[in-house]
């Protein structure tokens, strides 16, 4: 399984630790943030990786040579400009459609974001189902909210008090996503979108036309966004309790 992973941003709430440095090489616990997210993918069989990136970006590129890949085959994708989470794996399609004639889903990873999620179980659920997407969700407080029907189905979004509906639903339930997609390859060819966009945008029209956008309820993992340096503190913290986990144990000393 190949992945991408999303780290291309400016990374301005964790100012002042990303004025020197891209937020992908920013640490928790002595790790940065991309080791972190290279070993859990590593952990759970992905061997070749797609990384977007723009803010420092020769940084990054000269952190992996130094560390060899992490023994992994690394590819950079270059954003000039900003492309958004939709532009970004646009731009970067060639990576999982090169090979294995573009049928085996792959992982589509935020580098800000840590988690005891079981990615081989979600790429099983994202299989069995026959998903053109599925995104890990858990029932927590956000500020923006996907709307899922009883199905578990991509039906909308909520903005503030008010829901977006793209399909019909009687019954919908607002669940925040965390960052973490299953995706398969036949969707590259559907985003019409141009230019910086977000994935959702591209989610939301096909979820309008009937393809299949599936929530994975990842409630019973540990999950935390590292958007903020009082994130950073509390997630080194955190790993004491969640290091057995696959790619979260510390490097032995």
């Amino acid at each position: 399984m190949k992945a991408m992973i999303l780290a291309a941003g400016l990374g301005t709430r964790l100012r002042p630790l990303t004025d020197q440095r891209p937020k992908a090489l920013v640490e928790v616990a002595g790790r940065t943030l991309l080791e972190i997210t290279l070993a859990r993918l590593r952990a759970f069989g992905v061997r070749e990786v797609i990384i977007n990136v723009h803010h420092f970006a020769d940084m990054i590129s000269e952190y992996l040579k130094a560390h060899d890949d992490f023994g992994m085959r690394i590819a950079l994708s270059r954003e000039e400009v900003l492309l958004d989470t939709g532009g970004g794996l646009k731009k970067a399609a060639h990576f999982f459609l090169e090979d294995s004639n573009g049928q085996e889903p792959f992982i589509l990873h935020n580098v800000d974001v840590i988690s005891t999620i079981d990615l081989r179980r979600m790429a099983r659920f994202h299989v069995e189902n026959q998903a053109l997407a599925t995104l890990a969700v858990k029932d927590r407080e956000t500020d923006r909210y996907l709307l899922f029907n009883e199905r578990l189905q991509l039906c909308g979004r909520r903005s503030g008090r008010s829901n977006e509906c793209v399909q019909p639903s009687q019954q919908v339930e607002a669940l925040a996503f965390s960052g973490i997609h299953i995706i398969s390859p036949r969707l590259l060819a559907m985003m019409t979108e141009e230019g910086a966009f977000s994935i959702i945008t591209s989610y939301l029209r096909l979820a309008a036309q009937g393809e299949t956008i599936l929530a994975f309820r990842a409630d019973e993992y540990y999950w935390r966004d590292l958007g903020r340096v009082a994130d950073l503190r509390q997630a080194a913290l955190d790993l004491n309790s969640v290091a057995a986990e696959p790619g979260l144990a510390p490097h032995p000393s």
